[in-house]
């Protein structure tokens, strides 16, 4: 019977081209979509971000805890850090963030369908080496390609950074900064509505993070030797705790005189403060990282008053409880003279 040639074929031809011409238009479209500050979603997502971040860092704060304490952190605290962005800071539900699926670490799906795959390692073991970063995306584009999904990230509680999978290669997603104060927007770009969306700004590029600055906690730099409290008139070096030389507000536990030796008065005021209570209050103001070091100060400065080692009914209890946490922490050998 002879086609009849004014009817739509049906012809691999004409639906071929109909499919190429939506693609075309798909494709086209994806400038467009780049331009996300337009978009009603996007700004609900900015504005959730913001309002999030402060509790999930603070929360992030507690869980590494553990690493400032033993030195280490195993991989679930930085799963756990993942989970609370995911769906307390972004808008992914908790039914959604999948664990350990055929190897993956995190799985995030919506509707059962699987969006993103997420390659965890402990705090710290990505954000400052390449090789760990390589081998990490290595894992994660394998088991995105045994469960056919098209978007991988990878992230150890420190970074996170994401890309998709195109022919011939990839294309950047997002790469953001877990321990910033302020919340990274471009995590739009992982969030339910961000997600499915292609990205082709250029501006989520993988790169390792900066070293940290190699002053550490509470050094005096030369600008900041003038400094002295308001209340109790000394420097900072008179403090046991100074979380920032140039602000006096982190200056906190006084213990030596304006001359550098020991305040008979304030030194087991200062003691007691972390390890029991002075006049019923605990102190909150010092980080748990650094009381070991605190208490290090402390004890050097009793050694040079006399006060350690404390033995014998005559020894003060500050100082006996002083001795007894140094020993615990295994640093009483870095008080006392050899």
């Amino acid at each position: 019977m002879p086609r009849d040639r004014t009817s739509a074929p049906r012809g691999r031809g004409s639906g071929f081209s109909r499919i190429r011409g939506e693609i075309a238009r798909s494709l086209a479209g994806c400038a467009d979509m780049t331009k996300v500050d337009t978009l009603a979603a996007y700004r609900h997502c900015c504005d959730r971000l913001v309002g999030a971040w402060p509790a999930f860092t603070a929360k992030r704060e507690e869980r590494l805890a553990q690493q400032r304490r033993f030195g280490t952190a195993s991989e679930k605290v930085a799963e756990n850090i993942l989970e609370d962005l995911f769906t307390t800071v972004l808008d992914w539900s908790l039914a959604d963030f999948n664990n350990q699926v055929s190897y993956a670490d995190i799985v995030l799906t919506r509707l059962g369908i699987k969006h993103l795959i997420i390659e965890v390692k402990r705090p710290g073991a990505l954000a400052w080496n390449q090789h760990s970063v390589d081998a990490a995306l290595a894992q994660a584009h394998r088991y995105a390609d045994q469960q056919r999904v098209h978007s991988v990230a990878v992230s150890d509680g420190v970074m996170l950074y994401a890309r998709d999978h195109i022919p011939g290669g990839h294309r950047d997603r997002a790469f953001v900064r877990l321990d910033r104060p302020e919340a990274p927007l471009d995590l739009w770009w992982l969030s339910v509505d961000g997600i499915y969306r292609p990205r082709d700004d250029g501006d989520a590029g993988l790169r390792l993070l900066p070293q940290a600055p190699a002053l550490q906690e509470g050094a005096v730099g030369q600008d900041d030797r003038g400094l002295v409290h308001p209340k109790y008139h000394l420097p900072a070096t008179c403090f046991a705790y100074v979380g920032s030389a140039a602000d006096v507000r982190t200056w906190h536990l006084p213990y030596l005189l304006a001359d550098g030796q020991p305040d008979l008065a304030r030194l087991p005021k200062a003691i007691q403060a972390i390890l029991s209570n002075y006049r019923g209050a605990h102190v909150s103001s010092v980080p748990e990282h650094a009381i070991a070091e605190v208490l290090v100060t402390l004890g050097r400065a009793a050694v040079g008053a006399g006060k350690l080692p404390a033995f014998g009914p005559s020894a003060a209890r500050a100082y006996v409880q002083l001795q007894e946490a140094l020993e615990q922490l295994d640093r009483l050998a870095d008080v006392l003279p050899a």
